[in-house]
């Protein structure tokens, strides 16, 4: 059947019970894969997520996600009952009874700042060890100029005896990791699928339009196609630094950006990003087009400007937050203050923003005291933060000297100011990171307001 697969024609799987007859592995368990692999088996495939951590595969294997919850959950508990899903940490074993396997695995930055392309090559390896002849292999990690016609394409070969294009398939489709990435943004997301060969290029063309409803753009041009995934990348990243300046000018100009950001909507130019909380390393493209201008001796500046200010806008917000209790009457030494929305994703049950971390060890090392509180996680979810988790908003208030809101949940934009002033240690604090807050309305109540990139709080 894998024979097949390296040739497959769009009328073999234009339904799901055809599509049943084929089994899918996708490496590995995180946020990507997880959700290719619900977006597949809802497609009718048959589907099997590896993950060398036995207490993922152990959770996958009951139906329970690590994020997306509400989305996710449903989609895993009815297709493990089903049988067309399953996770395990055999990766030999899951490859060789694949007909497609899906690399996710993402390239890792390490302490020096440098990429690191250790995982993907272990897993390449793993892969071809196992390779089954006709079998259809995609990479959809964001990865180097050339790595996949390099280091990937040489892994697979020289370990499998194989030959791209002639007994096995290989092709690049890259999806970029993204806060606040759902099932139905990866399924709108129109992608790119490159290939050096055709078969292949056609073959992993047919078989990710089953689940982009956008379709797919072709080339076979490869190393044309990891160039554009790093630079829209890194076009986003930019665009998220610049948003960053802009909200520091407005916070000193005394204009609130969010403000402009919905003027702007309504002109002919395209919108503004959201100034946010970053933190620089989950986003590898930055790392990875340094590391490759290094190699080319090619001067690239602006990732690493953009790197430097959304480092910088971690400190800022701390400095919100001291300012804030200053104006209170108050230092950071002994106050309680409550970080209020973890989720990385608004709305959603999604595990801990990244920057939550960051923040919280930066107030804590000055002497506060951190309590954190969202509506749709449980301390349980939240084994890699060790401060005190709230199980309702009034808890996580109580006594607190400052709110720090950092995903706005739609709750937070209702919050009842009057009960806020009976339970919290007046004077207190309102620091809104992601523009849910009506200034105005949070002073009038007697609050000290800070927001970033709203500076016109007045006292």
């Amino acid at each position: 059947m894998s024979m097949w697969m390296f040739n497959i024609k769009t009328e073999e799987i234009d339904n799901a019970e055809k599509r049943g007859k084929y089994t899918i592995s996708i490496l590995s368990c995180e946020q990507i894969g997880l959700l290719h692999a619900c977006l597949f088996a809802e497609a009718g495939f048959k589907v099997t997520c590896i993950d060398t951590n036995q207490a993922v595969v152990s959770h996958l294997t009951r139906g329970k996600a690590p994020f997306l919850k509400h989305d996710i959950e449903p989609i895993l508990k009815k297709h493990v009952k089903s049988g067309y899903f399953k996770a395990t940490n055999d990766i030999k074993a899951a490859v060789a009874q694949s007909d497609i396997v899906l690399v996710t695995t993402p390239v890792k930055v390490d302490e020096r700042d440098k990429i690191d392309y250790s995982a993907i090559e272990s897993v390449c390896k793993w892969v071809g060890s196992s390779l089954r002849r006709g079998a259809l292999v995609i990479i959809a990690s964001v990865i180097g100029v050339g790595t996949t016609e390099g280091l990937v394409r040489e892994t697979l070969e020289s370990v499998s005896g194989f030959k791209v294009g002639v007994d096995f398939g290989l092709a690049y489709s890259p999806v970029q990791f993204l806060e606040g990435q759902t099932l139905e943004k990866l399924s709108d997301y129109k992608r790119i699928v490159a290939a050096a060969d055709k078969k292949s290029l056609d073959s992993a063309s047919t078989i990710l339009e089953t689940i982009a409803r956008k379709g797919v753009v072709k080339t076979n041009d490869v190393k044309t196609a990891e160039a554009v995934a790093l630079f829209e990348g890194m076009y986003s990243f930019t665009n998220v630094a610049l948003a960053d300046e802009f909200a520091l000018f407005c916070e000193k100009a005394d204009i609130d950006y969010f403000k402009v950001q919905n003027l702007v909507k309504t002109s002919a130019c395209s919108t503004f990003a959201q100034p946010t909380l970053t933190f620089e390393k989950n986003r590898t493209e930055p790392y990875i087009l340094l590391d490759e201008a290094e190699s080319l001796n090619a001067k690239l500046r602006f990732p690493k400007v953009a790197m430097e200010i959304n480092k910088e806008i971690l400190k800022h917000s701390f400095s919100l937050i001291r300012e804030a209790l200053r104006s209170c009457g108050k230092t950071l030494r002994k106050a309680k203050i409550s970080l209020i929305g973890i989720s990385r994703t608004p709305n959603m049950m999604d595990v801990s923003k990244s920057s939550v971390k960051n923040l919280a060890k930066m107030l804590e090392t000055k002497g506060a005291k951190i309590s954190l509180y969202d509506p749709y996680l449980t301390r349980d979810e939240l084994t890699d933060l060790e401060y005190a988790f709230k199980k309702s908003l009034t808890e996580a208030v109580e006594g607190a000297d400052c709110i720090a809101i950092l995903t706005g949940h739609d709750q937070f934009k209702r919050l009842n100011l009057k009960k806020l002033k009976i339970i919290m240690r007046m004077p207190a604090a309102i620091v809104d990171f992601d523009g849910v807050m009506e200034p105005e309305k949070v002073e009038m109540e007697g609050f000290i307001y800070r927001g970033l990139g709203r500076g016109v709080w007045t006292k």
